[in-house]
């Protein structure tokens, strides 16, 4: 059984706002992060998904400017899995970039308060409005991102958050960022995973959002 230990963000939350210290607020949001709230929950993910966020603390520590694209070996971003209104599917885009479909998510670009990097990425990438944020974030993963034109290599440093889509939710994708966005069943997400990483960020994120009902 869930341990129901999730909110949804009022849009005034202190989460949802920057501060002078932008590095200690992203921390204070990573260490928050509740990644073992399910019973039953794969335990190899849920292994990796502390081991990563042990590698973004000691980043941060490592790098006073992890919050930006200028620290070139990698950088903080926020992301989110959109969940409609009713708990069933989740809202993916196809990354022009990269060539695949993942959640919408992008660069902190300064902004400590990672949960809302996630929602304002979320809206650009979507076009979706009036998403709210899941409190905790639910899941932290570090990737490799390859080398894309001039930008070199790098790690991107990803908190993870639970984002709900009002009922009446009209798809807008921004085709700058993006080659389409749909929803997708649970059971669809797999076939655009060969990973697994997505699923598991997937399941988690409708679990949360059920588990609020």
């Amino acid at each position: 059984m869930p341990h129901v230990r999730f909110s949804l963000l009022p849009d005034d939350a202190s989460e949802l706002r920057s501060s002078a210290d932008q590095l200690a607020v992203a921390t204070s949001q990573l260490e928050a992060a509740d990644l073992d709230a399910f019973d039953g929950d794969d335990p190899g993910a849920l292994g990796r998904a502390v081991d990563h966020r042990a590698t973004v603390r000691h980043f941060c520590e490592e790098h006073p400017d992890a919050l930006h694209r200028s620290c070139l070996t990698g950088h903080l971003t926020g992301s989110a899995a959109i969940v409609d209104d009713a708990g069933s599917r989740v809202l993916l885009i196809h990354h022009t970039k990269l060539d695949r479909w993942l959640q919408p998510g992008g660069h902190a670009d300064g902004e400590g308060a990672l949960a809302l990097v996630a929602r304002t990425e979320a809206e650009e990438e979507t076009g979706l409005r009036d998403l709210r944020v899941v409190w905790p974030a639910v899941d932290v993963d570090v990737h490799e991102i390859p080398q894309l034109g001039d930008t070199p290599p790098h790690r991107h440093l990803d908190l993870r958050f639970a984002v709900v889509a009002p009922a009446d939710a009209v798809i807008s994708a921004d085709p700058t960022e993006t080659k389409g966005a749909r929803w997708f069943l649970p059971d669809e997400v797999a076939a655009v995973d060969p990973e697994g990483e997505l699923t598991h960020l997937v399941r988690r994120a409708l679990s949360v959002v059920r588990s609020l009902r």
